[in-house]
């Protein structure tokens, strides 16, 4: 990793699909130095907690490789990043250049001798929730974040591991890759523009008690049905439901869980029709036998997705119901779920049984949380809107947004959205 304390660099605040994008187009179109941080212990974000995202069902890791090599280039003498970061505090610089950034780092347990051979988690005696697959699983408190992390080397959970009382990962490497008395550290950075790519995160779904989400097992959400479908996730890539690990059938798919909902998420998250329509396909090619059914409100496939709409409908064992789900309870006997539905075409109301749910939950931006926990020298704004996704840039001071922390959207539209944060940069940069 480059050291880029004199160089003036973009700072990308956030290393995710977005975040990413921003830096190489940056770099590569302009030579301009830039610096990601990121709180996770790994670059790549959510996408890589995808199974394949749409239209084209590509596998998550596929476009992540790409930039890997990208990063890996002769490029990377203009790229430096720091993983388990956050920023705490933005002033703006006194003579006028931009900006200076002073950035937390969690204590590097594991340097770049890793060789992920394993023999560490072997030995480790504490187990912790697995994170990257919603805590369906889980891992060794030293543990491989997942097999395309950047950088790949494993990492430690500082709040399951007893570094008093325990150094035995420590012992079993032969590489001298762990320190478990290695600190944080403090770095203090002059920027040039900042580029907020914060993310998003899952709506809390527990918050609808009428869908059952963490007290009924069989109830899960768009994502963790992605890990379910991966073939590194908890089942090895079988749809199995929680309660029995019985291979699953009759699946129930439920739109606008929170979303469009003022007593939640008031806006459409953009891509949760889109995920259901592509997880209804992920059951068809697994479970061939299988007859999901989508309860929806409106369906909402933008522009050329709408083809992706067709190929779904074409398939006569994935049915489509226009009604709202008001309560889900459960068969205790069987683990099954009832389903009480208001159909809005009949206008009746109906009963529907399920062998498991996947409750559409929406996407919240981290923006809000994140920026709460940086102090800002006044004068130095950023405007969100009532939801928590900022909407006011400002070119003249370098401070821009890209992905969801601008909005609610995919994979494909968040590249274009880090495309434009980049070419204001640089923008930026030929007025200088």
């Amino acid at each position: 990793m480059s050291d880029l304390k004199n160089e003036n660099p973009v700072l990308i605040i956030g290393g995710g699909h977005s975040g990413v994008s921003a830096a190489l187009e940056i770099m590569e179109a302009s030579g301009k130095k830039v610096c990601i941080v990121e709180k996770k212990p790994y670059l790549g974000g959510r996408v890589l907690q995808m199974y394949k995202y749409f239209p084209k069902l590509c596998p998550s890791f596929c476009g992540f490789e790409i930039n890997t090599k990208r990063i890996k280039s002769s490029l990377s003498d203009n790229f430096a990043f720091y993983v388990s970061s956050v920023v705490e505090e933005i002033n703006k610089d006194k003579n006028g250049n931009g900006y200076t950034v002073r950035i937390k780092q969690k204590p590097q347990f594991i340097n770049d001798n890793c060789t992920i051979c394993g023999e560490c988690a072997k030995v480790c005696p504490e187990d912790r929730p697995n994170d990257f697959n919603y805590g369906m699983d889980t891992t060794k408190a030293i543990y491989l974040p997942n097999i395309s992390s950047f950088p790949l080397k494993y990492t430690v959970d500082e709040n399951y591991c007893k570094f008093s009382s325990c150094k035995k990962c420590e012992e079993a490497c032969k590489y001298s890759a762990i320190d478990l008395d290695a600190k944080e550290s403090i770095i203090e950075l002059n920027v040039s523009d900042i580029i907020f790519a914060t993310g998003w995160k899952p709506y809390e779904v527990e918050k609808l008690e009428n869908l059952g989400f963490g007290r009924f097992k069989n109830v899960i959400t768009n994502v963790m049905m992605e890990r379910l479908a991966a073939d590194t996730g908890p089942t090895g890539g079988k749809i199995l439901r929680p309660s029995d690990g019985k291979e699953v059938n009759n699946v129930a798919f439920i739109q606008c869980a929170g979303s469009r909902n003022e007593n939640h998420l008031p806006y459409c998250s953009a891509i949760c029709c889109m995920a259901s329509l592509k997880q209804a396909l992920y059951l068809r090619e697994k479970n061939p036998s299988s007859n999901p059914t989508i309860f929806y409100i409106d369906l909402r496939t933008p522009g050329r997705y709408e083809n992706f709409l067709n190929k779904a409908t074409s398939d006569k064992n994935i049915a489509f119901n226009k009604g709202i789900v008001g309560k889900i309870s459960e068969d205790h006997a069987t683990g099954d779920l009832i389903l009480e539905v208001e159909d809005m075409l009949s206008g009746k109301k109906m009963k529907s049984r399920a062998e498991m749910v996947v409750l559409a939950g929406g996407m919240y931006p981290n923006a809000k949380d994140d920026l709460a926990g940086i102090k800002m020298e006044s004068g130095i704004k950023i405007e969100m809107d009532e939801n928590g996704f900022i909407f006011n840039e400002n070119f003249e001071g370098g401070i821009f947004s890209a992905g969801v922390a601008k909005t609610p959207l995919d994979v494909y539209t968040s590249g274009q959205s880090a495309t434009s944060a980049a070419l204001s940069v640089i923008q930026r940069t030929a007025l200088d």
